[in-house]
């Protein structure tokens, strides 16, 4: 798809952080856009803003958890622009500590979030796209989806299974003829609030005070970082490249490239994986 003019973009995780970056890429570059969050109030202003701009945009309340949220917000934006043709499976959540010490609260969580709001925009939006012969979807993973940092073990799983499934989905849509894309996102630290996900968590009020300090104590550990990390923006400038490209793997840290390259020489080489870590400290990009 090598411009998103006249185009319809749908963008999950859309009110805060890489979503409303992509959100406004989209809109600057003449698509209209179609706007989903959970969270409703932050949503509602990042649409105020895009209209204000002179975009067309639509803002749709969703869980993406939920799968028939996600075909609600699929038959919305069919209803309202007749068509999707940049599809970014964005949202997402993160909690840390030992996989131990997580619930199955926390599981269900994250992965409802992180790995089956991928899964039911993918079931929802493709067949869609297949009809229309064109189109392009992006699916948000991670640096944690290629290398396996301690203490992130249920985000390392969300992001490794959500690399699997759009290198898988990549590779079905090529045998298939289709002239529909995909690329997977695997950023390093940006500055985002992905450490304060647990704002939307449901229940998150009703925590145990143990629970709430250890979610704290990753969240500062983690703000730290992010605070050195790059601009949502110039993430959203390589998604945009990349679509327009038709390029599947979209590193935002290529001084980072390195530590997959030790992940595959440690399993080639039948090495064990301690070590494999992202930088805990904020690298910015050269």
């Amino acid at each position: 798809m090598d411009t998103i003019e006249g185009k319809v973009a749908v963008v999950t995780g859309a009110a805060s952080g890489i979503g409303r970056a992509l959100a406004r890429r989209c809109a600057a570059g003449g698509a209209s856009v179609v706007l989903a969050d959970v969270e409703e109030a932050a949503l509602e202003a990042v649409a105020a803003e895009l209209a204000g701009s002179g975009a067309e945009v639509l803002a749709v309340p969703t869980d993406v958890s939920d799968g028939a949220a996600v075909d609600a917000l699929r038959d919305t934006a069919l209803d309202r622009f007749g068509a999707v043709h940049l599809l970014c499976n964005n949202a997402g959540v993160s909690i840390g500590g030992p996989m131990w010490e997580h619930t199955t609260e926390d599981w269900e969580w994250v992965l409802g979030v992180n790995l089956w709001g991928v899964v039911h925009g993918v079931r929802a939006f493709t067949p869609t796209l297949l009809a229309q012969g064109e189109g392009h979807i992006v699916n948000t993973a991670s640096m944690a989806g290629l290398v396996t940092p301690p203490f992130m073990g249920i985000y390392n799983v969300t992001k490794h299974a959500v690399v699997a499934l759009s290198e898988t989905l990549h590779g079905e849509l090529a045998l298939a003829g289709s002239g529909v894309g995909v690329s997977v996102l695997c950023p390093g630290w940006v500055t985002t609030r992905i450490h304060e996900a647990d704002r939307n968590r449901p229940g998150a009020a009703d925590r145990a005070p143990a629970d709430q300090a250890a979610t704290a104590g990753f969240r500062d550990l983690v703000a730290g970082l992010i605070a050195g990390g790059i601009d949502p923006d110039h993430v959203a400038d390589l998604v945009l490249d990349a679509v327009r490209t038709d390029r599947f793997y979209v590193l935002t840290h290529p001084e980072w490239r390195s530590m997959v390259t030790d992940r595959a020489e440690r399993i080639v080489t039948g090495q064990d994986p301690s070590g494999l870590s992202l930088p805990m400290e904020p690298v910015a990009p050269s």
